[in-house]
């Protein structure tokens, strides 16, 4: 596993990970893609260690992982796949400059305290 380092801004860590060269043309379309760094930013927080896919489910591609108990910037939230852990289930996603985890893993609501109004 490839761990992000923490680039702290004010207060969240801004993630943003390469991604190897074809994988972007090769995967399909997806209605939710993370959004801009340019746009409003919330500081999110994992209560466990967390995988970043490059969609909003399970099985798309890992980018990265991030640690449990640091705080990470994300931008947005959406629906994807339901996952149900440590007995949660969500369908939301939440988005990063450059990927998706599920909300599962974080504090907050079932939003990572996102506001609604940020739906990706």
């Amino acid at each position: 596993m490839r761990r992000i380092p923490a680039v702290v801004t004010t207060c969240a860590a801004t993630l943003a990970f390469p991604v190897p060269a074809g994988l972007a043309a090769a995967a399909p379309a997806s209605p939710a893609s993370p959004a801009s760094p340019a746009e409003q930013s919330y500081p999110v927080v994992p209560y466990e260690n967390v995988k970043v896919r490059q969609l909003p489910k399970q099985d798309s591609a890992y980018l990265a992982t991030l640690i449990a108990g640091q705080s990470y910037t994300a931008y947005c939230w959406t629906h994807g796949q339901t996952i149900t852990d440590h007995g949660y289930t969500n369908d939301i996603w939440i988005g990063f400059a450059d990927g998706f985890s599920s909300a599962v893993y974080f504090k907050g609501d079932q939003y990572a305290n996102l506001p609604a109004s940020a739906q990706c």
